[in-house]
């Protein structure tokens, strides 16, 4: 079984800003008797695909998947997702934000898209299937590195703009759109009731339709459009997970996310990250660390994608007292 959860290891800033008097002795157990694991960080969105058997082509291919599950028809193009971004301009650099338009509708997703189309022609028409989601078409694939959205947000543009041969143009054509975005009256709109300017497009998860099939595995992943498409693909549902912290049932095929921590994290607000972080202490944490011994044979994975750390339990886990607890500054940081 395998339990996600961003941002579980955060930067450094945020544990020192959230740790002061914060208990978790559920945690604290789970972290002391479990064997540390540590991978290089494929972030949310690919650790979920890789979960569910999508294997990687020069990208994740996401973008055609998640297309597929936005009510797009399945085909055999290269698909790539273009998504409304924020950039904030900070004292000596320009940071992809949180911002996640849930405020944006479809009308101003389609001026929007519909300008860059108008500008640049049929090489950078996006599709707005959904207000925060949209996607460009190519027949011949672009030789474009991304990063996904989890593994950007926060970080200086200059760290995790796209790489690859075709980079320098696509580097070009993103700059030129800010510009046209900026200027757009939707934005000016925005701006003027205090909503988040759409003044960039995030590139990420490039790749042709994967041949759909059962992969053996479920997901928990609460009110996730990308888990969903996911889903679909391996032909199962997406259920939520038990409301009630309930460890009693756990499944070695069950793949579940917990991205509580993902939004605060993500904003450096170290009081939600800790609000989160005593939510999941209560209803998660601490009920695992009290039925360790009725881990079944193969085990729980805990495993923070976007930081590479995590923990591997089993039942034998439970046994290990002489494993004591250390701080959480230690055992986080």
């Amino acid at each position: 079984m395998l339990w996600l959860v961003p941002h579980l290891f955060p930067t450094p800033r945020l544990l020192e800003a959230a740790l002061p008097g914060l208990r978790l002795p559920g945690l604290s157990t789970l972290l002391a008797r479990g064997e540390a694991t540590r991978e290089s960080p494929l972030g949310t969105e690919a650790a979920l695909a890789w979960a569910c058997g999508v294997h990687r082509q020069t990208d994740w291919p996401l973008a055609p998947i998640s297309r597929v599950g936005d009510g797009g028809i399945p085909d055999n193009a290269y698909w790539l997702r273009a998504d409304p971004a924020h950039f904030s301009v900070m004292r000596d650099r320009v940071v992809y934000t949180t911002a996640d338009f849930d405020d944006l509708t479809q009308d101003e997703a389609d001026q929007l898209a519909d300008a860059l189309a108008a500008h640049f022609g049929t090489d950078f028409a996006p599709q707005a299937l959904h207000p925060r989601r949209w996607y460009l078409r190519f027949e011949v694939p672009p030789r474009l590195l991304t990063t996904p959205p989890s593994l950007a947000r926060g970080h200086a543009l200059d760290r995790i703009l796209p790489g690859g041969d075709d980079a320098v143009t696509w580097r070009a054509r993103l700059n030129e759109a800010q510009m046209l975005l900026h200027a757009h009256p939707v934005n000016a709109a925005r701006e003027a009731r205090g909503a988040w300017p759409v003044n960039g497009l995030w590139l990420w998860g490039g790749g042709v339709l994967p041949e759909p099939g059962a992969c053996g595995v479920e997901l928990r992943a609460t009110d996730t459009a990308l888990a969903d498409a996911l889903a679909s693909h391996c032909q199962h549902q997406n259920a939520p997970r038990p409301a009630n912290g309930d460890t009693a049932d756990l499944r070695a095929s069950e793949v579940w996310l917990f991205d509580e921590l993902a939004h605060p994290a993500c904003a450096g607000d170290a009081w939600g990250w800790r609000e989160a972080m005593l939510y999941l202490e209560r209803d998660w944490w601490a009920p695992l660390a009290a039925r360790l011994s009725r881990l079944g044979p193969q085990g729980l994975h805990l495993v923070d994608p976007v930081s590479g750390k995590g923990r591997t339990l089993v039942r034998a886990s439970a046994w290990k007292v002489w494993r004591r607890p250390v701080s959480l500054e230690s055992a986080l940081g």
